[in-house]
């Protein structure tokens, strides 16, 4: 019932001349607006969590609407040192990739060198040079995509436990499970890969096929390499997309992502993206004393000269969001509008 009243009210706004106000104002000018996205499907994998991926044309259209509304994509360094010093131009906006899965490689980046945009790719390393599927998203996948069937983990994990994939609260259990049983016997990556490999033969999944397709693998070191002598920003996402709580750990998480990054791409990243947005005021002290100019969150809104760079707020594009919801965020109106928790 809010989404229907939020574009109703959005399109109304926008027929009636609202929307060319608001992104002509001072007030639009003084603010960044950082999208947000993680992945392009190369196959199936909107369908499977669309908050996650969208069809590569769906991200076409988004960046033509950006082109037709007159915005400023600028990199993001560049915004930055922009935003606070006080000389953004018009409807500026920075493009940001969490992860760095293959398919910013395969599908967005050539889609954003058709429109001459910049990019950061906030990149996590550990599976970037171990070139395998992730983990914890592939047997989320597995579950999804075996989901007419009944999965017995006894087979996998020695578990007398069974579940019934039809529904997504079943697929979840059975991911804890998974998950809990590689913690337990503190599977290092190659087991848990097997793990998967046994996962997918269960459900009758062609795991073959999907490493083939690099579903859900990242760009490895020699496509991270030709990204970045492309133009494309590499910065910094953790080593292994986690946040210990114990600063030394933290400190490692960030000093390892950084000195792979830089083994390949001969550039140093400053800059810096929470993994799942999760972040604790602790952190702050650390990233600063790691030399880190910027941090960007999930946290819906605009940046302006008052946001705390450690503390970024970004709008996570989804193709749930319409395009007017999507324009009003463009003009600068939807951060006026209520939002959902």
């Amino acid at each position: 019932m809010l989404k229907k009243l939020k574009q109703g009210t959005l399109g109304t706004l926008q027929t009636s001349g609202v929307f060319r106000l608001v992104e002509n104002s001072r007030w639009r000018q003084s603010r960044l607006l950082i999208l947000a996205y993680h992945g392009l499907s190369l196959d199936d994998e909107h369908l499977w969590d669309y908050t996650q991926f969208m069809p590569p044309e769906f991200f076409r259209t988004r960046m033509q609407l950006i082109k037709r509304s007159g915005c400023t994509v600028l990199p993001l360094s560049e915004a930055l040192t922009r935003l606070y010093s006080g000389e953004l131009p018009d409807k500026s906006v920075a493009i940001t990739f969490d992860d760095g899965t293959y398919d910013f490689y395969k599908q967005a980046h050539p889609i954003l060198r058709e429109f001459d945009f910049p990019a950061t790719l906030y990149l996590t390393t550990f599976y970037s040079r171990y070139n395998k599927p992730v983990f914890d998203v592939m047997c989320s996948y597995l579950l999804w995509k075996g989901r007419s069937k009944t999965l017995d983990l006894n087979a996998i994990s020695g578990d007398g436990l069974r579940f019934d994939l039809a529904s997504e609260s079943s697929r979840s259990a059975a991911l804890k499970e998974i998950q809990r049983g590689a913690g337990e016997r503190k599977l290092c990556a190659e087991e848990k890969d097997a793990l998967a490999a046994t996962l997918a033969k269960q459900l009758n999944v062609d795991y073959d096929a999907l490493l083939a397709g690099r579903i859900l693998q990242l760009v490895n070191p020699d496509e991270v390499k030709a990204l970045a002598a492309a133009g494309v920003d590499i910065q910094l996402h953790t080593h292994r997309h986690r946040m210990p709580m114990a600063r030394e750990l933290f400190r490692r998480e960030i000093e390892e992502n950084r000195q792979s990054i830089k083994e390949i791409t001969g550039m140093t990243p400053s800059h810096f993206c929470y993994p799942s947005g999760v972040y604790d005021s602790a952190f702050l002290p650390w990233l600063t004393e790691a030399g880190i100019e910027s941090a960007t969150t999930c946290e819906l809104g605009l940046a302006s000269v008052n946001s705390n760079p450690l503390l970024l707020p970004r709008l996570l594009d989804i193709s749930s969001l319409s395009p007017v919801e999507f324009s009003g965020w463009l003009s600068g109106i939807s951060a006026a509008l209520p939002q959902r928790a």
